[in-house]
Parts: C-alpha cells; sequence; structure tokens
C-alpha cells in the first residue's frame, strides 16, 4: 500500500516568511529553508527580526489569512487524495496552519509549534520531533506503507531519500545542484504522472 509525503509551502502554498516579508519590508525574513539548511539557525535569527521590529503573533497571522494556495494546488491535492493517503510534513507551526489547511480541504497536516507569551510575542518554538520529516517516513515504513515524497527544500532532503520514491517540486537551482539524483520537475502534472508511474 502506497502513502504520501508533501512539504506545505513552496508545494501546495507560497512560503509564509517570504510573505511576511513582502507586508512588512523586511527583507531578510525573505530567507528560507531553500537559502540555509539549518533550521535552528534560521528560525533563531528570524526570532530575533521579530522581537527587533515588535511584530507577534497577529502581525503574522493576519498575513497568512492573505495567502491563497498555488494555482493548480488545490486540484492537485484533490487528486492525490482521491488516489492515495497523505500526510502533509512541515515545518511551519500549528499557529500558522490553520486558514491555510482550511484553504485546502483541511489535509492532514503534521508540523511544530510556537511558544507564545501573554502579550502575544513569540518567544521560542517546540519541533514535534527532531528530524520530523525523516521519521514519519520511517515510522509509515515500519507499518508496512510504501512512501512517495515531495518537496521543495533542504529540509526536505532528509524525507525524500527516505521515501521509497521521491521528487523535487519547484526547488530553487541550488537544491537542484546540491541534489542532481532526485527528480524535479515545475508542473504538477509532470509529478501527477510520476507519481502514477511510482504506484503502478
Amino acid at each position: 500500500m502506497y502513502i504520501i509525503c508533501s512539504d506545505l509551502e513552496g508545494v501546495f502554498v507560497p512560503e509564509i516568511w517570504i510573505n511576511v516579508a513582502q507586508k512588512t519590508g523586511i527583507e531578510e525574513l525573505k530567507l528560507t529553508t531553500r537559502d540555509i539548511s539549518d533550521y535552528d539557525v534560521l528560525m533563531k535569527r528570524r526570532l530575533s527580526i521579530l522581537d527587533e521590529h515588535k511584530l507577534k503573533l497577529d502581525d503574522i497571522q493576519a498575513v497568512i489569512k492573505k495567502i491563497d494556495p498555488l494555482d493548480g494546488a488545490v486540484e492537485f491535492l484533490n487528486w492525490v487524495r482521491e488516489n492515495y493517503p497523505i500526510i502533509i510534513v512541515s515545518d511551519t507551526f500549528v499557529e500558522f496552519a490553520s486558514p491555510l489547511m482550511e484553504k485546502l480541504g483541511r489535509p492532514t497536516l503534521f508540523c511544530n509549534s510556537l511558544i507564545v507569551d501573554p502579550d502575544g510575542s513569540i518567544s521560542g518554538y517546540t519541533l514535534r520531533q527532531k528530524d520530523g520529516k525523516k521519521k514519519v517516513v520511517q515510522a509509515l515504513k515500519g507499518l508496512s506503507y510504501q512512501v512517495l515524497a515531495f518537496g521543495d527544500s533542504y529540509n526536505d532532503i532528509t524525507m525524500l531519500k527516505e521515501a521509497d520514491a521521491s521528487f523535487l517540486f519547484r526547488p530553487p537551482a541550488n537544491v537542484i545542484e546540491e541534489f542532481p539524483e532526485i527528480q524535479s520537475t515545475e508542473d504538477y502534472r509532470q509529478l501527477k504522472e510520476w507519481i502514477k508511474d511510482a504506484t503502478a
């Protein structure tokens, strides 16, 4: 039996932090796991920037509520859900994800959580587990599933390498260059065909 594990941002919805950067004008918030492979380094920098600019959870949630899924994402996700079980495995946070999940039809999501102070400031974060994307795949394989996975960034690579079949979807050039062994596409139709071929 096959099951699919997918990233969220860059695959089904735009990058949250890039949208926050565009809204606030804070250029450094445009950095994502596409640019910095160490997630802890990236998040500590983000939290420092939020503190420096006095941005709170409400400010970020207001931006997120205006984010729509990528063109074709809902149709592709609906096709996947009609044919396979799917778990979206993301490094985003429960406190960010709800409006996006609503627009995607409430798929199953595994993600992390934020530490929010009484005044709404974000003071830290809690990982669901370290290297959680890879461990989800390992757990599903332990339940006798064959796992297909796709994502776009450095933080997806251990998940992709652990899966039985994997693909990069709309990754940046630096990720393609570093991992040429993983097939890459910009097109949901191509991804759909690869999934069908891998599960035939």
